[in-house]
């Protein structure tokens, strides 16, 4: 394996960490290119699960070399958590993780004002944030005001820690939120500061000098398509691009290096949070895939929204991320549906059909999904390893699915664990 794009082709939660965990056997260095700590990968190895919410879950491989990309927005204290977690179980870190000196930090003031900036916000207006600042991190990113990683390591940064922190809390002031304690701060960040350190690098040179050396890279996202800064439900989507382009400006590898996208999507769609959902199951049914899916967030524990498959959100993602293989997750969840639909299309008031997802979220308001049934296969799936071996109908469906999004199935998963990954060309 050369070098390869993974992207989520939904709202996120797709599986991606499972599936970065099967590639990363054949990488050898492991790229987070955007998002924060908003964002969890699960990964079941041996029976134990680890949530990583920063550091790429390729870190769960001996050997192997991650790297915090430049587009990423890192809290030094969800790095520092992470960091010691991986230590109590086990897991080496020392010389195999490196932040990027370009990437911005998510600093205590972030989380405050993006706390107090949803608690203002009326009901119908709540983004459904995390709460976990990655939004203001952003802002201040392109605001050219933000705090680098790199910065730890200059003189002045505890003075700039301190100013930082008196202008916020006037802000805070005004929003009615508490302010913070500025020496308490200063004091957190130099402790921070000291040990992290060592991980600082220069991960664009890092990065290339492995490219040229012949190592392969693997470069994984957060989130998903549908939740992208410029492709997504806007305004109720993340902050960042969890696209394929995405993956070249988080990393500073150039888009001519690339050698394939994978996409990451589930054979059902979930969401959390707000926002638009046209398959959405306000029923047993949706109640059925929570449960059988065990659709909780892994950062923040929040029930999914859970809703059929959407046919029209696969091409888009197809279309947006430039998507070689998909990497089809949780097919085992749908085991003991009777009846499964699919989303073929979208279609408006006066009968108009969209097979295209619309920027005016006015549009989808006017519109019903345009379904097709197929039988469910009522067997269990979580057991077999090799593709042949599905129900008839069960390889019907991935089938079908993959003939509406386009593309080439390459990874089919039928449970949580590594060994429940049916690998196909890819």
């Amino acid at each position: 394996m050369r070098n390869t794009i993974l992207v989520g082709a939904q709202w996120g939660d797709e599986g991606k960490g499972k599936v970065i965990d099967v590639l990363t056997a054949d990488a050898d260095v492991i790229v987070r290119f955007q998002g924060g700590s908003n964002a969890g990968h699960t990964v079941i190895v041996d029976g134990c699960k680890y949530v990583l919410h920063l550091i790429p879950s390729g870190i769960l491989h001996p050997g192997k070399l991650c790297v915090i990309g430049n587009g990423v927005v890192m809290d030094p204290f969800d790095l520092l958590t992470e960091i010691e977690m991986l230590r109590e179980r086990g897991i080496e870190t020392e010389g195999r993780i490196y932040i990027s000196d370009r990437a911005h930090m998510v600093m205590q003031w972030h989380r405050a004002l993006d706390a107090a900036d949803e608690a203002l916000r009326t009901a119908d207006k709540k983004i459904g944030t995390t709460g976990r600042g990655i939004g203001p991190t952003y802002g201040d990113k392109m605001g050219r005001s933000g705090f680098r990683v790199g910065d730890m390591l200059a003189p002045n940064f505890l003075a700039n820690v301190r100013e930082a922190t008196e202008a916020t809390n006037a802000t805070l002031a005004t929003m009615n939120a508490p302010p913070l304690d500025v020496e308490r701060m200063v004091e957190n960040y130099r402790s921070a500061a000291d040990r992290l350190k060592e991980y600082i690098t220069d991960s664009v040179s890092f990065i290339n000098n492995a490219d040229r050396e012949g190592k392969s890279i693997l470069l994984e996202g957060a989130q998903g398509t549908m939740l992208d800064i410029d492709f997504g439900t806007y305004p109720f989507v993340t902050s960042s691009n969890p696209t394929a382009g995405g993956a070249c400006t988080g990393s500073g590898l150039s888009p001519r290096k690339i050698d394939r996208v994978v996409g990451v999507i589930k054979c059902y769609t979930t969401r959390v949070g707000a926002g638009p959902f046209p398959t959405e199951l306000d029923d047993e049914m949706g109640e059925q895939l929570r449960r059988n899916g065990g659709e909780f967030g892994a950062t923040t524990g929040r029930p999914r929204r859970c809703g059929w498959f959407d046919a029209v959100v696969g091409r888009y993602a197809a279309i947006v991320n430039g998507v070689d293989y998909w990497a089809m997750t949780k097919l085992d969840v749908l085991d003991d549906v009777e009846t499964i639909r699919i989303c073929t299309a979208y279609e408006g008031e006066n009968g108009e059909r969209h097979e295209v997802f619309p920027a005016d979220l006015s549009v989808l308001d006017r519109c019903h999904p345009v379904y097709e049934e197929m039988q469910g296969w009522m067997s269990e799936t979580s057991d077999i390893t090799r593709y042949e071996d599905l129900p008839l109908k069960a390889r019907a469906y991935v089938e079908r699915l993959v003939e509406l999004i386009g593309g080439q199935l390459g990874i089919l998963s039928v449970g949580p664990a590594r060994e429940t990954t049916l690998r196909l060309g890819l």
